[in-house]
């Protein structure tokens, strides 16, 4: 390897090693380390005017759109700690996106380093949830998209917003997807609980979100905890008023999945636990797995999400 080439890997460790560690709620040292490094990686190709402060978006358009007929919108989210370009790298969204003819744009957290508000009742959801709203009809205004096939995902942090926008959004979100997703709040705060689709996937080897609940992994002042995650899919499946009984299938030698069913109004909920899988993007890329724990390759959490969602569009008032 070159010297180069030396140098632009170890610059690239650095920057995700500052990235995990302030998703986790590091000490500030570890954060002052992303927050000087964000930069360097970080792009953006739009801005949205929310609450009187401008949030950016990566916003990625597919081959071969013209224009000419209305088209699905994947809303994936960020870690926290992380930024769009992350997302966009970690999820792979882009080369679904080209291949099934959709629009996918990965919106910024606010703060340094970024994050959605997700863990406490009393924090000021509504700024994020505003956000989400405003960057939705910009790019309604700007590009044919379908007002029917609108779908949200996330990673940990991202995941627990994608959580968030269900109980705030659901009249404009056809169906949401959440990987680990990082979210302390009760379901008696959820203030819409309509029936909404949604597909999961966690590790039941995650050192940062423990499959059976507890406090978060790794060093930090902040340790929110988390209930089971078995209890909070249980939970949504109750919300969907689904069949009390789950299907459970192995799909793969280390994939079990779980699945609602007789939901109302045709709004499953489908689980998938990753047997020795960490806090990581199935089939995704750009997380050091000596610490976030291994990456599960015999499915593909992008393709996953992509064939649940496109089963469903937002039902008519």
């Amino acid at each position: 390897m070159s010297t180069v080439a030396r140098s632009r890997s170890a610059q690239h460790r650095i920057l995700v090693m500052g990235a995990v560690y302030a998703l986790i709620a590091a000490p500030a040292v570890v954060a002052a380390i992303e927050a000087a490094h964000y930069y360097v990686q970080n792009r953006t190709n739009g801005h949205v005017l929310s609450d009187g402060e401008e949030r950016a978006f990566l916003l990625h358009v597919p081959n071969g759109y013209d224009g000419t007929r209305p088209v699905p919108l994947v809303i994936s989210m960020h870690g926290g700690g992380a930024w769009p370009a992350l997302q966009m790298h970690v999820s792979g969204w882009n080369r679904v996106a080209d291949e099934y003819g959709f629009l996918v744009v990965y919106p910024a957290g606010h703060g340094k380093p970024m994050r959605w508000e997700t863990f406490e009742p009393g924090a000021d959801l509504g700024r994020d949830v505003r956000y989400i709203a405003a960057l939705i009809d910009t790019l309604r205004a700007a590009f044919a998209i379908d007002s029917t096939r609108i779908y949200a995902d996330g990673l940990s942090n991202g995941g627990g917003m994608a959580f968030v926008l269900s109980c705030t959004l659901a009249d404009r979100i056809a169906a949401i997807g959440m990987v680990a997703p990082a979210q302390t709040l009760p379901p008696a705060w959820c203030p819409d609980r309509r029936p909404l689709p949604m597909i999961s996937f966690h590790g039941d080897a995650d050192p940062i979100l423990p499959y059976s609940g507890g406090p978060m992994g790794g060093a930090g002042p902040v340790r929110p905890v988390f209930a089971p995650v078995r209890t909070f899919v249980a939970w949504w499946a109750e919300r969907n008023r689904c069949a009390t009984t789950p299907v459970e299938t192995a799909i793969a030698a280390d994939v079990v999945r779980l699945e609602y069913t007789e939901c109302a109004e045709g709004a499953p909920v489908v689980f998938h636990t990753l047997l020795g899988g960490g806090h990581t993007w199935p089939s995704g890329h750009g997380l050091p797995e000596w610490f976030t724990g291994p990456t599960v390759r015999s499915i593909d959490a992008t393709n996953e999400m992509w064939g649940f969602f496109r089963r469903y569009r937002l039902r008519a008032e």
